[in-house]
């Protein structure tokens, strides 16, 4: 590992929760979504919660997809090893940006998966470890297989969970942060 990841590790492993785990809602929320990883494919209705979760400004998009496209959609999701795959397959619903598609397989999987956010997004760029949308505005596929590989590399190093991981980046960068969001410093 570099030298820049070795301190990436040992940031997050002075960052990581102990012992008050996730929300309640997140927890909750995680278990309600087994029921639709083990059948293959998520209901609109899921795939509301989950809006609902990560962002309820998007919830008039969601809901004008048909259950069939999202049966669809999310089986394809579910149904490939294929990362990017996975992502492209989501993000064809309506209300469905990469940062939704990354929070629907985190609460599928939080072992395997973060929630790509703009506030875990600018911290990781400003270390270098990211590269592209300095703001963590606009974040397309390819931001996302750079994310995924950065947090699963920390999570194996640290032998945690990557939504662990990630949630000790945003806490981080929520603890840090100065101004704006959208508008991160230089």
């Amino acid at each position: 590992m570099s030298p820049r990841g070795a301190r990436l590790v040992a940031l997050v492993r002075a960052h990581l929760a102990s012992g008050e785990g996730e929300a309640e809602d997140t927890t909750r929320l995680v278990g309600d979504l087994r029921r639709a990883r083990r059948r293959g494919h998520l209901t609109r209705r899921e795939l509301e919660a989950v809006c609902h979760w990560k962002s309820p400004r998007a919830i008039w998009y969601v809901r004008s997809n048909s259950p069939a496209a999202v049966r669809a959609a999310t089986r394809l999701a579910l149904g490939t090893r294929d990362e990017e795959a996975r992502v492209r397959a989501l993000i064809v619903l309506k209300g469905v940006s990469v940062p939704m598609a990354s929070s629907v397989l985190m609460l599928l999987d939080p072992r395997r998966y973060g929630a790509i956010d703009i506030r875990v997004w600018q911290l990781l760029r400003r270390g270098g470890h990211v590269t592209g949308s300095p703001s963590g505005a606009g974040l397309g596929v390819g931001h996302w297989l750079q994310f995924l590989a950065v947090l699963r590399a920390v999570a194996a190093a640290l032998g945690v969970k990557a939504r662990d991981a990630e949630r000790a980046l945003f806490d981080l960068h929520r603890r840090r942060q100065r101004g704006t969001l959208y508008r991160p410093r230089s």
